[in-house]
């Protein structure tokens, strides 16, 4: 019995590609990929997203994708006949390889456009699928979409770090909830990591095959059949625990030296999202460093707001209470929208950029 391939309520008849219609840019993009992977295509040029340098276009191998489906579909346990939800962009890797992993396993397809809340309208219940952070916290608020997420063998979920807060509501679902590790280099992701349940962890677990190792600042390493066994130098800093487990850090590029003291954005984010989510703020936010005469770079707290005065006091407060004398953000400013990546990501770079002008002028 052939799967089932539905991508916004239209069944695509397998045989017959060519006769479905494609309404929009997501569909083409999820048809236009599964006509060639059908035809055997053995090469396919991917787009980074942009949210860690300038968007970029790298090839991909069939074998590469094929290899690192495989690899999931194993740690995770998927079985042939389930049924897979694809809800992010297929224009991207992280879509592209949802697709590779119900095709090549032989599972049902319910592809709908990337939306908050993906299973909004869907009355089957899916096994498995691929979401971003802000995705599964719109989920979590919907009783229905609640029990479609408990009704799943697995979800993942990538694309951003899942804050401190959002575990914390993970806890209420009984299916396995994974955070990933990866990239369009490494063809989506290398390690997993349990974020609910009995078995959740801080660390990351490696795929078997994969070798870590770190660089001189301390930043991760990859190489295996993913990276066509080159070695990858990521920007990510790590503490690497062993071969195959490895507690992310951040970004070494989100290392802030103020006044000869590196402080990781990252950490200092948890604090804020903690203090946020206590004020029941859903404000977007990130913590950078801006130029400073005397420190060189100071600590910020950029939040997405038309104005933030009615909060500021209360947050620099709980601030101080929470965090070392250095990491305190010694400023907290609002911009009133975030630049982002073409998926949707928060682009702080421009962002500070516009930011930058703002206060200029």
């Amino acid at each position: 019995m052939e799967p089932v391939l539905q991508i916004n309520g239209k069944i695509m008849d397998w045989h017959k590609p060519d006769q479905f219609k494609p309404s929009n840019a997501f569909e083409r993009s999820t048809v236009e990929f599964i006509q060639q992977w059908l035809s055997g295509k053995s090469s396919f040029n991917i787009h980074t997203s942009g949210s860690t340098g300038k968007p970029k276009s790298i090839s991909i191998t069939r074998q590469q994708m094929e290899t690192s489906a495989r690899l999931t579909i194993h740690a995770l346990q998927l079985k042939p006949a389930q049924t897979a939800l694809v809800c992010l962009d297929t224009g991207y890797i992280a879509g592209k390889m949802m697709l590779v992993r119900a095709l090549i396993h032989r599972m049902n397809i319910i592809a709908v456009n990337p939306a908050a809340n993906p299973l909004e309208g869907i009355s089957h219940s899916p096994d498995f699928t691929a979401v971003v952070p802000l995705q599964l916290e719109e989920m979590l608020k919907h009783k229905q979409a609640v029990e479609h997420l408990n009704k799943m063998s697995a979800i993942i979920v990538g694309g951003a770090p899942v804050s401190t807060v959002l575990e914390r509501k993970l806890q209420q679902i009984s299916a396995p909830v994974y955070a990933t590790y990866g990239m369009t280099e490494t063809v989506s992701h290398i390690a997993l990591k349990k974020l609910n349940g009995p078995e959740r962890s801080d660390t990351f677990t490696a795929f078997d095959e994969v070798k870590l190792d770190l660089d001189a600042r301390g930043c991760l390493t990859i190489q295996s059949a993913l990276t066509n066994h080159e070695m990858l130098v990521t920007n990510d800093r790590v503490n690497l625990i062993d071969d195959h487990h490895f507690e992310w850090l951040g970004r070494a590029d989100n290392t802030i030296n103020s006044g000869g003291v590196k402080i990781q954005s990252e950490k200092v984010e948890k604090v804020v999202a903690q203090i946020l989510d206590e004020l029941a703020l859903s404000n977007r936010f990130f913590v950078a460093g801006l130029p400073d005469e005397k420190l060189g770079k100071k600590v910020c707290l950029i939040i997405e707001a038309e104005s933030i005065q009615r909060d500021q006091e209360e947050i620099a407060v709980r601030l101080q209470e929470k965090l070392d004398k250095y990491e305190v953000p010694k400023s907290i400013l609002g911009i009133s929208r975030f630049s982002e990546t073409p998926t949707g990501k928060i682009n702080r770079g421009e962002t500070l950029k516009h930011l930058t002008l703002t206060n200029k002028a």
